[in-house]
């Protein structure tokens, strides 16, 4: 089947998550583009450096993703400020849990649950009435790398990423044939701060890294800047997309889970390993 081309440029988007990472990514670049944008965010100075950096219109919201009725409240107050129907609902926010599941906290399962996966149905549930209602528009949810392949120390995270991905997918089908649709994005390493904000209780790996240390570690092998990611995934949407690889690393991420379904980790560790040599040695260089 052709692809339906859904053009952004100076159409309004709503993003959350866009108080810094992918997010503010987004809404600078389609605000430069000419896009009115609704911006969200539980991080209330964040946003506020987002909205301050936007060129065009912007409505700015302090939401928290998991609240349902807040998000459905939010979509009302989008509907109000729309001059044009609303071209892409950019449900992105999320946050990381590094832990093995022997000393997984439940709790700090739960609220990556709930922001990763409760979040992203919330912000469909609440804004998709409306891309039905005009009958066009997009639902663009953000899973992951780890949405394609489980990793150690990362079964929280993987459970609700492999969730959006399969949401998302089911949403899709029961699409067809109207002028909505909905788009997975899987990015591999962004160079953001959601290992620096994770919750790490200890080193999962037994070797006694702080959070920063982890954190710079995963900013030392990431392959893609969160401009570069919003241009690609802004692509991926225009040119109609239903699957999203974010990054070179994304696309070795995706081969491995065809090639090797159960011994992906093998590879991939090579791979970190390698990459992480590298980058010890040109720190020192």
């Amino acid at each position: 089947m052709p692809r339906t081309s859904r053009p952004l440029s100076g159409r309004p988007v709503m993003i959350t998550g866009a108080a810094s990472g992918i997010g503010r990514g987004l809404a600078q670049l389609l605000s430069r583009r000419g896009s009115p944008v609704a911006i969200a965010d539980i991080d209330e100075v964040g946003l506020k450096q987002t909205a301050d950096s936007l060129s065009g219109p912007v409505l700015t919201r302090v939401l928290d993703v998991r609240d349902a009725a807040d998000q459905l409240a939010f979509a009302g107050e989008v509907k109000d400020w729309l001059t044009a129907p609303l071209a892409a609902v950019f449900n992105n926010a999320g946050v990381a849990v590094s832990s093995s599941v022997l000393d997984a906290v439940p709790e700090d399962d739960e609220w990556l649950w709930q922001i990763n996966f409760h979040g992203v149905i919330n912000g469909t549930r609440a804004f998709l009435p409306l891309l039905v209602e005009q009958d066009q528009g997009v639902i663009v949810n953000t899973s992951s790398v780890f949405g394609l392949v489980g990793m150690p120390n990362q079964s929280a995270y993987c459970a609700a990423k492999f969730a959006v991905r399969g949401f998302t997918d089911a949403l899709r089908q029961e699409l067809r044939g109207t002028g909505v649709s909905a788009v997975n994005v899987h990015p591999g390493g962004i160079t953001t701060n959601i290992a620096r904000n994770a919750r790490v209780r200890k080193d999962p790996e037994g070797r006694g890294r702080t959070r920063e240390q982890m954190a710079a570690e995963f900013e030392a092998i990431t392959m893609t800047s969160p401009e570069k990611a919003a241009e690609i995934i802004c692509r991926g949407v225009e040119t109609g997309k239903a699957r999203i690889l974010v990054g070179p690393d994304a696309y070795v991420f995706d081969a491995l889970a065809r090639i090797a379904p159960t011994h992906y980790f093998d590879v991939l560790s090579l791979v970190e390993r390698t990459a992480r040599a590298r980058a010890r040695s040109g720190a020192k260089s």
